[in-house]
């Protein structure tokens, strides 16, 4: 009787992992589909228009830049120059000092000339108190404005930059990124092509900088990294902003916008109270308060997405601070999804609480934890010899097959439709990274997402953990 029993149980096991996978399989083709439909769809789209327009036009919209910097003297410097070489004509840069324990501010005083001026500061101004404003003297970094204030954190040092701001449209982005020159510009069109519906939010492709050629904030040579674990994440960054937000993009469902390259409406963000500080997970935090606020109101909205590769970063090159990297991710998903997860299969929020809150839960929360959780089954199975190995060998086959497809469609299309990589040795070694990623990769990122987990289920707070950088200067 029990071994009929535990029989039937291992049965159901095999049922829930068989269901699982082709449920996912279906998603993940689907997602193609609908990536492919969106990328065509954007490149007919703008094949018409001038974008110089734009940059010209005397009516053209305000944008704050706001960079918050945290310990950032070895790019400060670069990282500005860069963001003051924009080609807009209404548009300032905030750089939010927040409270650096190293010579950041000293960095940028001595760099462009910035002397204290009088600011008009709200006292009501919810954020940690600000020591000063400062300005250049010369007129050729008179876009440039820096607030030297307490530390706070990211979240913190982001609402102080959007509640100063006056302009329009707010850019919210990380300091050690490095913008296109024509950046700006693709952003206010896709903020103003909509007429039947409210942009309240552009978001758009994050590239890999590491190894690349870079000199006075410019962008000279896309190269490969050097790093295979920066090549690895590269080749998940082309999937996941290539074809996943792509598609979540095409159905009006994306539920976050990278904190590396995000534009908000100042008005609704300021209408929801800004960024959480409470969570490690501000950008996915915020795209979810403002999606909520606008079906509340029962206004015809919509967020926009670029795939143009306007904006360029550098990911960890060090295994520790990789961990750390997504350990946070995981702990900012969970934050997230709890403090909305009267979302979750809501028909209120339509293709949102039905289809985008789900597929975060399953396959972004749950999907790391099942598969840890499984592969200690697993052991354990095998430790008792009840293992069905046939099974065992066909789904993994199977799930590993199918991922280097989706890898290579991803690569493939990638060169295809915004050719970033064009040298056959680079495509070579990509698709080589596609077929060893899930054997040495992948583990790391489901580690970290489960440590991440245990810290959050347990009360230990890591908060941003160490990121250490070298700088584009220094990379090149």
């Amino acid at each position: 009787m029990g071994g009929g029993v535990f029989d039937i149980v291992l049965n159901y096991i095999n049922i829930v992992f068989f269901v699982f996978t082709v449920v996912l399989f279906a998603l993940f083709t689907f997602m193609g589909y609908l990536s492919t439909r969106n990328s065509i769809h954007y490149r007919n789209k703008n094949s018409f228009g001038d974008l110089s327009k734009i940059m010209a036009s005397p009516i053209a919209p305000s944008i704050t830049i706001i960079a918050p910097a945290y310990n950032e003297e070895a790019t400060i410097v670069e990282n500005i120059r860069s963001l003051l070489s924009l080609q807009y004509v209404n548009y300032e840069v905030m750089v939010v000092n927040d409270g650096s324990k190293d010579d950041t501010l000293q960095k940028m005083i001595e760099s462009y000339d910035l002397v204290q001026v009088d600011h008009d500061i709200d006292p009501n101004i919810k954020s940690k108190p600000i020591r000063g404003v400062y300005k250049s003297k010369r007129l050729s970094f008179s876009k440039l404005i820096v607030i030297d204030k307490e530390n706070g954190g990211k979240s913190d040092a982001l609402n102080t930059g959007i509640q100063l701001s006056d302009s329009k449209y707010v850019g919210c982005i990380d300091v050690d990124c490095l913008l296109m020159p024509d950046a700006l510009l693709h952003v206010v069109k896709s903020f103003y092509e909509r007429t039947q519906k409210k942009v309240i939010a552009v978001g758009g492709v994050i590239r890999v900088a590491n190894s690349c050629k870079i000199a006075g904030g410019m962008l000279e040579e896309i190269r490969l990294p050097k790093s295979w674990l920066a090549k690895f994440q590269l080749l998940e960054y082309t999937r996941s902003f290539i074809l996943g937000r792509m598609a979540w993009g095409r159905i009006d469902s994306l539920l976050i916008i990278s904190g590396a390259f995000g534009f908000f409406d100042r008005e609704i963000a300021v209408a929801v109270g800004g960024y959480d500080t409470d969570t490690v997970g501000e950008d996915m935090e915020i795209v979810f308060k403002m999606r909520r606020y606008m079906h509340d109101q029962k206004t015809p909205y919509t967020i926009e997405y670029i795939p143009n590769s306007l904006c360029w970063t550098e990911v960890p090159e060090d295994i520790s601070i990789l961990i750390n990297q997504r350990d946070r991710w995981a702990r900012g998903n969970l934050e997230t999804l709890f403090k909305h997860k009267d979302m979750f299969f809501n028909s209120k929020y339509g293709r949102l609480g039905l289809l985008s809150y789900p597929y975060w839960f399953f396959y972004e929360w749950l999907s790391p934890i099942l598969e840890f959780f499984g592969l200690l089954t697993v052991i354990f199975f095998c430790y008792l010899g009840i293992l069905n190995w046939e099974f065992f060998i066909a789904i993994t086959g199977t799930i590993y097959v199918f991922s280097i497809m989706f890898s290579l469609y991803a690569i493939l299309w990638d060169v295809y439709s915004y050719n970033e990589y064009n040298k056959t040795k680079d495509i070579l070694i990509l698709m080589l990274c596609s077929l060893i990623e899930p054997i040495i990769f992948h583990p790391i990122v489901v580690w970290s997402a489960v440590r991440g987990n245990l810290k959050k289920l347990f009360g230990v707070d890591s908060g941003w953990g160490l990121q250490v950088r070298k700088g584009f200067a220094k990379a090149t």
